[in-house]
């Protein structure tokens, strides 16, 4: 039997449609015109994007994640963050794909039970990839000077990190 939700997009889609017809409005030119701006925007923010991936790239393979790692753990061990997670919350704010890759390593070495699974978890779950989406809805609009908005994420990032480990160990071990 279906549920309510495998409806939504149907009908979602029908709706827009109906109100297209309504308003006399060419729906399928429409289309193509956003269509076309979407590309034209992607091609705008090509070059943002691949510096970006360029400089993760070099950024890991340079071996500096480790030496912040290293670095950052008498941090973490205040915060009680375990040290394993340390280079998610370093890759998180900057590369989605990238912390995709140390969270599996995550998981498949100490499990999705285990604190540390779920603190990863958590984490990847909460924060967001700050330095890729300012760079895409900044490059997208065209916009060159971000004011608050890298420290206020930032901030939100930290807040994230710090709480994930505070929520597994509130939720699951006390």
């Amino acid at each position: 039997m279906k549920s309510f939700s495998d409806y939504i997009i149907p009908v979602v889609m029908s709706g827009i449609l109906l109100y297209g017809l309504y308003r006399n409005v060419d729906v399928f030119g429409s289309f193509l015109d956003g269509a076309k701006e979407g590309l034209m925007t992607s091609f705008r923010i090509m070059p943002a994007l691949v510096a970006l991936m360029t400089a993760v790239g070099m950024f890991k393979a340079s071996g500096a994640l480790d030496v912040m790692t290293y670095f950052l753990s008498p941090l973490a061990s205040l915060l009680h963050l375990p040290r394993e997670v340390i280079p998610l919350a370093i890759l998180r704010p900057i590369s989605g794909s990238g912390a995709m890759a140390i969270f599996q390593d995550i998981l498949n070495s100490h499990g999705p039970d285990s604190i540390i699974g779920r603190v990863a978890s958590v984490m990847q779950g909460s924060t967001e990839t700050t330095f890729y989406t300012i760079a895409v809805y900044y490059g997208a609009t065209k916009v060159s000077k971000t004011r608050h908005t890298l420290p206020s994420a930032l901030t939100g990032d930290f807040v994230g990190f710090m709480m994930s480990a505070i929520t597994v160990q509130l939720l699951f071990y006390r």
